[in-house]
């Protein structure tokens, strides 16, 4: 950093600090904190960490930066994994963690307002009394502002849709301190561009996301869940496709391959066969889980699954979907002391097959370990390329595998992220994927951001 820019750093921190108080920190341990990643990416700390406890202070606190040309990357929980809130070109991270209340319930309209901090898992508990619940379940216990920021969707996505489908409203601040307010709590509009789209996924790269109003639904009557084994993937994932066409309401659908199933019974001294599972769960009245089950038990069991087994019982549902969520911790198990590069891609329902059965026989061949496992029900999967920190040989091989999953993704049709989003790690699909509308997203981006101070680096050229 040249020594203008350096002073012009120097600068917005001492603002920052006389704005903030003690919520403007500069010590290693928080640099450290806001500077790792969940993946392979190095570590990338910035020069300051505030902790804004209002809209009007993330306001005050981008009226600095913009002035200063500091760059200004919002943290929610840092599970993210694509490099999405690593400081790339140093700057003020925001943490938003103190912004985390329920500011309001809607019981009658099922909709909630709540700052971006707030966790899912601590929206659930808040929500329990009323009788509703948030679907959006990506496993991590994310904050509901990096999960808009992400466009996150889940092991739910394929009965409720993802954060696009469940997001009403936003507060927005503005690269230059402008606070905007997107949506309403009407459950449609043709007023106007769809501004909460717009921000619904863009990696913090157009504006801090300062409260949102999320879509409720109710919580079903009986819930069960299911696993089932399978000889080999196509088996299971064509039990999947079947399911799927067959009109059967899944609330979770998942795919696990036999490295997983290995990993879960070391991680989480599961009994599994070492074999591709699939996990269900259904909602419904009694009666009618009961019938999905009984349907998708014997569509697993006409197309070569066997060992069918459903339990209505909550504690077996926990201890499934505790699993499940824990996976990525559970395959890196498999190598201790591993990293991982961790990617994800989805395709239409019908290449699905292809796509896993390719995917699979790749890194069979790469000597690279890589446990698939995912989303199936909506075409969405995830390969953990398990790596030793610092072997780069590997890496290079892991990051090829994760290359070709993606041209893979493209050729078949589908997108190279289904979930995990852009980040860092995968800008150099964009312009494969969207062609002429890449430039357009980055044409919005000046508009909004013309000194490129939110989140620099990240999705865009």
């Amino acid at each position: 950093m040249n020594g203008d820019a350096g002073r012009k750093r120097q600068n917005t921190i001492k603002q920052l600090r006389d704005l903030l108080g003690e919520r403007l920190q500069t010590s290693p341990s928080d640099l450290d904190l806001h500077g790792r990643n969940e993946t392979h990416f190095p570590p990338m700390p910035p020069d300051a960490v505030a902790y804004p406890k209002s809209t009007d202070e993330v306001s005050q606190i981008m009226r600095i930066c913009s002035a200063q040309g500091c760059p200004v990357i919002a943290w929610g929980t840092g599970t993210s994994l694509e490099g999405h809130a690593l400081a790339l070109h140093g700057g003020v991270t925001l943490d938003m963690s103190r912004m985390n209340r329920v500011i309001e319930i809607n019981a009658e309209d099922m909709d909630v307002r709540v700052q971006p901090g707030l966790t899912r898992e601590e929206l659930d508990t808040e929500l329990r009394a009323s009788g509703l619940f948030f679907p959006i379940d990506p496993g991590a216990n994310a904050s509901l502002g990096g999960m808009a920021a992400t466009r996150a969707s889940g092991t739910t996505a394929v009965r409720y849709g993802t954060m696009r489908d469940n997001v009403l409203g936003l507060t927005v601040v503005l690269a230059d301190g402008q606070i905007i307010r997107t949506g309403t709590r009407a459950r449609k509009s043709s007023a106007g561009y769809d501004l909460t789209a717009l921000f619904v996924g863009s990696e913090g790269t157009l504006g801090v996301i300062t409260e949102l109003t999320l879509r409720l639904h109710g919580r079903p009557e009986a819930v069960s869940a299911a696993i089932c084994a399978f000889d080999d993937i196509d088996a299971a994932v064509n039990s999947v496709i079947a399911t799927i066409q067959s009109g059967i309401p899944m609330a979770r659908i998942e795919f696990v391959d036999e490295a997983t199933a290995k990993a879960f019974n070391i991680y989480a001294k599961a009994d599994m066969p070492i074999k591709p599972h699939l996990l269900l769960e259904f909602h419904g009245s009694a009666s009618a889980v009961a019938e999905q089950a009984e349907q998708v038990g014997e569509i697993c069991t006409d197309l070569g699954g066997h060992d069918f087994q459903w339990s209505a019982r909550p504690e077996d549902r926990r201890r499934l979907w505790d699993m499940r969520h824990k996976a990525y911790y559970a395959a890196l198990a498999l190598q201790p002391g591993a990293t991982a590069v961790v990617t994800d891609i989805c395709v239409p329902i019908s290449k699905l097959a292809q796509a896993v059965s390719e995917t699979r026989a790749d890194i069979a061949a790469s000597g690279i370990p890589g446990p698939i496992l995912g989303h199936v029900g909506d075409g969405n999967f995830h390969a953990v390329l398990l790596i030793s920190p610092g072997d780069r040989k590997a890496e290079e091989a892991a990051l090829q595998l994760a290359h070709r999953m993606a041209k893979r993704a493209l050729a078949l049709g589908g997108t190279v992220t289904g979930e995990h989003g852009i980040g860092m790690g995968k800008r150099a699909y964009m312009a494969e994927e969207h062609g002429a509308g890449w430039d357009v997203m980055g044409s919005i981006k000046t508009a909004l951001d013309p000194q490129n101070i939110l989140n620099p680096g990240k999705m865009l050229r």
